[in-house]
């Protein structure tokens, strides 16, 4: 059996200290009687192992656009494993295949990854970014390619310092094209863009090595989703682009569960979840799905009570860890305009939270966030609470083609817009970079160091260093 390399991926999903998930797609050949069965394999090879372990197979189907995640358990912590990966058709049911058949590895995919920590007092480095634009032009036989060059610099950067992960943190893809070019709407236009932003050489190269989470915005969908949205949208374009999105960024996360056979199982009722890795507790949002607009402030809803209640319930779970929160939109400063999409539109639940933080005297709480266009890092504090500190840090965008946001669009200063009576005032900002880049948080128990590069690799100033 002659195993091919991935069409897309692969990519190293959720890598926690025992297990890994690894995700690629494989092709689609249509028959007169419909389409040849096609499967997904992989296999690891360990530090100390002579040969690579049995093959893990998965089955890949149409619905699902041929790709599949394939799951090894019982792994050791910050380990680096050898794997190789890819598909082949056979005409035959996943459970009838082999483990000792005979398969021809030449042309697969080859990587490697290292595995989580068990140990909750190390230090954890992360690569953060978010909006990668790829315009789509004539039809899709053009792509810009400029933005691959952001990936290319991280790849660079990696080989003499290493990361743990990294965090997409929203607009993945642009869908709506600037609104008015070619916006995609229906599932075969979202997974085509998928699949040409995915196959991108120095970011393919790069989610294949390091463990990659995402979450969405609102250019997975379309701009601002869903204040503008329609019925007609709700009922044709949402469908699609969520779809698409579980196949390409959802289903390699955390939120799926295994099945006793170490299969991906299960649909998902919701979009945000949660890893630890080392000193770092993760709550990744999903700030975009779970939306109800109105024109009163008061009526408007970020998130669902569900989501809600479990962010609380994680905050004050007493774990001592460095509690980061991924919000796709910056959960603060605020903007001085044009801020209605933001946390800012959203005024009562973002008190809720900082009044719950205040209360539970919870400590290293980080802010992760995108959507902007320009990098910076803040600190929120009170005077009611000397010790209150909340941080944030926005990385964006790995590739924008047009203006970006600059310094004078926030309010770095003084109080922001609550309901509360604590006085919640930003102080400390960094320097706003309005340019391409990608940032890393080097993270440690009693401090955060956050550093930004443009997207060729020089560094953009110095790292700021924020004490817990």
């Amino acid at each position: 059996m002659n195993i091919q390399p991935p069409t897309v991926g692969p990519i190293v999903g959720y890598t926690p200290a025992d297990q890994v998930r690894i995700w690629l797609r494989g092709d689609f050949q249509p028959t007169p009687d419909g389409y040849r069965r096609c499967f997904g394999v992989a296999h690891l090879k360990g530090p100390n192992d002579t040969k690579f372990g049995p093959p893990r197979y998965i089955k890949l189907a149409p619905y699902f656009d041929m790709t599949g995640v394939c799951a090894f358990t019982q792994l050791q912590p910050e380990t680096l494993y050898d794997y190789e990966a890819g598909w082949f058709f056979a005409e035959t049911e996943l459970d009838n295949l082999d483990e000792t058949q005979e398969l021809n590895w030449s042309k697969a995919a080859r990587g490697t990854f290292r595995t989580g920590t068990d140990d909750d007092s190390k230090i954890r480095s992360y690569v953060i970014g978010s909006c990668r634009y790829l315009l789509k032009l004539f039809g899709g036989l053009i792509f810009d390619e400029r933005g691959d060059k952001t990936f290319s610099s991280i790849l660079r950067q990696i080989k003499d310092r290493p990361v743990d992960g990294l965090i997409m943190v929203g607009d993945q893809i642009y869908a709506d094209d600037l609104n008015f070019l070619s916006p995609d709407v229906g599932v075969d236009q979202f997974l085509e863009r998928y699949r040409a932003t995915f196959s991108q050489p120095n970011l393919r190269q790069l989610m294949s090595q390091v463990p990659t989470y995402m979450i969405l915005d609102d250019h997975e969908i379309e701009d601002n989703w869903p204040s503008k949205a329609t019925d007609k949208d709700r009922v044709i374009l949402y469908p699609s682009a969520m779809h698409s999105y579980q196949i390409y960024q959802c289903s390699h996360s955390p939120l799926f569960g295994l099945d006793q056979q170490n299969r991906v199982t299960g649909t998902p009722d919701r979009f945000w979840y949660g890893f630890q890795d080392g000193c770092c507790d993760w709550f990744v949002m999903d700030v975009r799905t779970e939306r109800s607009w109105a024109d009163d402030v008061n009526q408007r809803r970020m998130v669902s009570d569900e989501q809600m209640t479990a962010l609380l319930k994680w905050l004050s779970d007493g774990s001592g860890l460095v509690k980061m929160i991924v919000s796709s939109v910056p959960f603060f400063p605020d903007l001085k305009s044009d801020s209605e999409d933001k946390w800012t539109g959203f005024v009562p639940e973002r008190t809720k939270i900082l009044d719950f933080i205040f209360e539970k005297k919870i400590r290293k709480v980080v802010f992760v966030s995108g959507d902007v266009h320009c990098s910076m890092s803040a600190e929120l504090r009170t005077s009611q609470d000397p010790d209150f500190k909340v941080i944030s840090i926005i990385s964006s965008s790995f590739f924008w083609p047009y203006p970006h946001m600059d310094p004078g669009g926030f309010v770095l200063a003084g109080r922001i817009k609550s309901n509360s009576a604590n006085e919640y005032v930003v102080v400390n900002p960094s320097e706003v970079f309005s340019t391409d880049n990608f940032g890393r948080m080097d993270i440690a128990p009693d401090a955060i160091s956050v550093s930004f590069f443009q997207r060729k690799g020089d560094a953009l100033g110095a790292p700021v260093r924020r004490q817990f």
